[in-house]
């Protein structure tokens, strides 16, 4: 996504496809082979959407202009997962580049409480599960402070639980169920993504 619109008319008849175009990528060369990375993103737009037949396959990724900050709270409340945007002005480059920004929309579930992975040297994560199925959904760094980190490894400790049969976690701390993490993740994902586990709490009668 581009936050400004492309400014003049493009010529159809002066270029055509040199490669296989997506939607949310450069037109990097025309059939003169003509270069076009040093031209701004908004030129090498101009042309790639003079290429672009109205209602076809392909389809033109048009431009929402305004301002960034209030674009994305609408992403947000929508629930969409994140908006892509580039600076206009902007040349091609290879490799990585700060012209391209990527935003993640985040939402927060509750989930329950598989286990705990501790290996030394390495980060703790929690093993999650959907409530009431108890489905695997992935996993989720232990980012809470050291009192709830504390606090729930002493949880862990006394709702400990045999691993499950086949189990191929050794470093892992199963726990019985009750336990609900508050999990911060990406949306829009059916499995956990760039997870983290925020805080917890326990369920009555050991039912989640």
């Amino acid at each position: 996504m581009v936050l400004s619109k492309p400014r003049r008319t493009a010529r159809r008849q002066s270029v055509s496809i040199d490669a296989s175009i997506s939607p949310d990528r450069d037109h990097l060369s025309a059939e003169n082979r003509y270069d076009l990375r040093n031209m701004p993103l908004e030129d090498r737009r101009e042309i790639l959407q003079g290429l672009i037949e109205p209602g076809g396959r392909i389809q033109f990724s048009e431009a929402l202009p305004g301002d960034a900050k209030a674009i994305f709270h609408v992403i947000d409340q929508a629930g969409l997962e994140g908006m892509v945007s580039k600076r206009r002005d902007s040349r091609y480059r290879s490799g990585p580049s700060t012209a391209w920004w990527k935003i993640k929309c985040y939402t927060v579930s509750e989930l329950e409480l598989l286990g705990i992975e501790r290996e030394a040297g390495k980060p703790a994560f929690a093993l999650m599960a959907e409530p009431g199925t108890g489905k695997y959904v992935g996993s989720a760094f232990i980012t809470a402070n050291r009192a709830i980190r504390e606090r729930l490894w002493k949880q862990v400790q006394d709702h400990a639980a045999p691993a499950p049969k086949g189990s191929k976690r050794p470093a892992t701390q199963w726990v019985k169920p009750g336990i609900i993490g508050r999990v911060k993740h990406l949306r829009g994902e059916e499995d956990l993504r760039h997870a983290s586990l925020q805080d917890f709490r326990e369920v009555d009668d050991g039912c989640s």
